[in-house]
């Protein structure tokens, strides 16, 4: 009979010590578990380090060539070779991933979900974080090449929407306390003047913002019992595949907390592109964190996704609205994407809405509101009909068909 697949467990963050902390919990609890870590900082010399290490120390280390002149290719090739050596090995119980730095654990999850053919598992995924900097990061609008933690020259991520992306996807969040020691792989380059460990106690209103942020995850400390069964506890791809994308993400729901807050705002009436367009500095910089899905008069077939963290926005094209295709195309669609259409369906306009979402510290909900408010069509722009919309300026086409 085959064996059992080994269970695999990625654990990621830009919170290097608290990443650490997390592995090491893990390794020290779970007998026969071994920790695999891609040491990226040296990619400039076209060099990635690989090592595998149990609970007493490092057990052996390689370096693989880069690939494509990008880190995290480099990664993601050598990464399932070295999970199924393990696997074959037969003495690995667990095989917990330390991500590097600024790796985020969607295509590392996706990559092993695909090519685990039966020998591997994806057991969790884990986002270590220490609470007291949570504000500082969700509000970096740096960029990762600045702090040496870019993977590639194009990298062009950001340290605050990097770090909301490992937050939000991962369904554990283990928090680690100022007595936590690292214990890791490295990583942790300074960003501005965060740095790479806390050394101040959180907040109650830092661990109120980490739970608004992704308030459907398990929020456990390190030191926790219950940690490791949590970490082990079972991951689903395509599940949370469906959570992030913008037709069907589960966005948070209102909250208000020890002084932070989440403002859900919704509306059916379209946006206009010129209003919108000249007040999204004043959307984007009103919250650390903002996203959902909306759309424009202009383009009344395009569902449009929002995404903001610390200062910076990405707006996207995210495919058509449900309610824009013909009746035979939704056949085709995941019945996520349907069940989500069906709760937002109207009689007018399908599921075409306004669904923002602002979480952060001392936001001002009036004046949030009013400023959206103030971006939709007027009622007689409205009253106008389609046909008149779609002449509106367009002034989101830099955003939504650059020139290559």
């Amino acid at each position: 009979m085959p064996s059992a697949a080994l269970p695999v467990v990625l654990v990621g963050g830009l919170h290097a010590d608290a990443r650490g902390a997390a592995v090491q919990r893990l390794l020290r609890a779970l007998p026969g578990s071994v920790a695999l870590h891609h040491d990226l900082s040296g990619a400039a010399g076209h060099r990635v380090a690989s090592s595998v290490r149990d609970a007493g120390g490092v057990l052996g280390s390689r370096t693989a060539p880069l690939v494509n002149d990008c880190a995290c290719c480099a990664l993601r090739a050598d990464l399932v070779p070295e999970l199924t050596r393990l696997a074959d090995g037969g003495g690995c119980t667990v095989a917990v991933v330390e991500l590097w730095d600024s790796v985020e654990p969607r295509s590392m999850a996706e990559v092993i979900a695909a090519n685990a053919a039966g020998r591997l598992r994806l057991a969790g995924v884990v986002t270590a974080v220490d609470p007291a900097l949570v504000p500082a990061y969700v509000g970096c609008g740096d960029d990762l090449a600045d702090g040496g933690l870019a993977t590639a020259a194009n990298d062009r991520r950001t340290v605050a929407d990097t770090w909301a992306r490992q937050i939000e996807y991962a369904t554990v969040l283990a928090l680690a306390d100022e007595g936590d020691g690292g214990g890791g792989s490295g990583g942790g380059g300074d960003v501005g003047d965060i740095g790479g460990g806390g050394s101040w106690a959180a907040t109650d209103e830092d661990v109120a913002l980490l739970a608004q942020l992704h308030p459907t995850a398990h929020r456990v400390a390190v030191a926790s019992g219950a940690f490791p069964r949590l970490a082990l506890s079972g991951f689903d791809v395509a599940e949370a595949a469906a959570r992030q994308h913008p037709a069907s993400a589960l966005l948070p729901q209102e909250a208000e907390e020890h002084g932070v807050s989440t403002m859900v705002w919704r509306n059916r009436r379209p946006f206009h592109p010129v209003r919108l367009y000249a007040a999204l500095e004043e959307l984007t910089c009103a919250a650390p964190r903002s996203r959902g899905r909306f759309w424009l008069a202009d383009r009344p077939d395009t569902l449009l996704s929002w995404d903001a963290a610390g200062g910076a926005l990405c707006v996207d094209n995210a495919g058509p609205w449900l309610a824009a295709l013909p009746d035979a195309a939704w056949e085709m669609v995941p019945p996520v994407r349907r069940v989500a259409a069906a709760l937002d369906w109207d009689p007018e306009h399908g599921d075409r809405v306004q669904h923002l979402v602002f979480t952060g510290p001392g936001l001002d909900r009036g004046a949030l509101r009013g400023v959206l408010a103030s971006c939709l069509l007027t009622r007689s722009e409205y009253a106008a009909g389609r046909s008149s919309w779609r002449r509106l300026a367009s002034a989101f086409d830099d955003l939504l068909d650059p020139v290559s």
